[in-house]
């Protein structure tokens, strides 16, 4: 795959639209236990291909999603980080949302930190987005830490509508970031 099939570039990453053959790369991510640590399940092959049609889909739809994200010295797809409309009922929403979830194989290097770094790059200068949030399990310390290293601050708790059957993952922090530049 040449660098033009990618939508925008960090120094090290590739983000792109999703293609047929993630879906085994990207089964094997969410069916890894470690990487799914902070979700109420692992995901099977179907459920993967359901997400990757719902996030194309909300490509179409909106211009943004999370995105494909490759290691651009190889090639490898590592996983996906980028944007996405949450329209989930909480007093932070409608909003904007930054995420990732990466390969176990991808961790420790930076590459979240990175990605969300260009992703809210993109979306701040390109999209002229105004506030981007993201969220996560009250235990989940390495992507709470992603969000602070890329500048965002705690706004508040809440329980997340749409795990209201798994208790243990119910609670969530809400990070929010202000477009340093905003539109006029």
């Amino acid at each position: 795959m040449g660098d033009n099939e990618y939508l925008f570039q960090s120094n090290r990453l590739g983000f792109r639209l999703w293609r047929n053959d993630d879906l085994a790369p990207f089964s094997a991510l969410n069916a890894d236990e470690d990487v799914m640590e902070h979700f109420p399940k692992t995901l099977t092959v179907v459920e993967v291909k359901k997400l990757i049609d719902k996030l194309s889909q909300h490509h179409l739809t909106h211009g943004i999603t999370y995105y494909a994200t490759d290691l651009l010295e190889t090639k490898e797809f590592i996983g996906m980080i980028g944007l996405a409309h949450q329209q989930y009922k909480t007093e932070f929403t409608p909003a904007i949302d930054i995420g990732w979830r990466l390969s176990k194989n991808a961790w420790g290097q930076g590459y979240a930190t990175e990605g969300a770094r260009r992703c809210l790059e993109y979306a701040f200068d390109h999209l002229k987005i105004d506030k981007i949030i993201s969220v996560c399990t009250m235990k989940n310390l390495k992507s709470e830490n992603v969000m602070k290293k890329i500048g965002m601050i705690k706004i508040g708790e809440f329980d997340h509508p749409d795990v209201h059957n798994h208790p243990t993952y119910q609670r969530h922090k809400c990070y929010q970031i202000l477009n340093p530049n905003p539109s006029n």
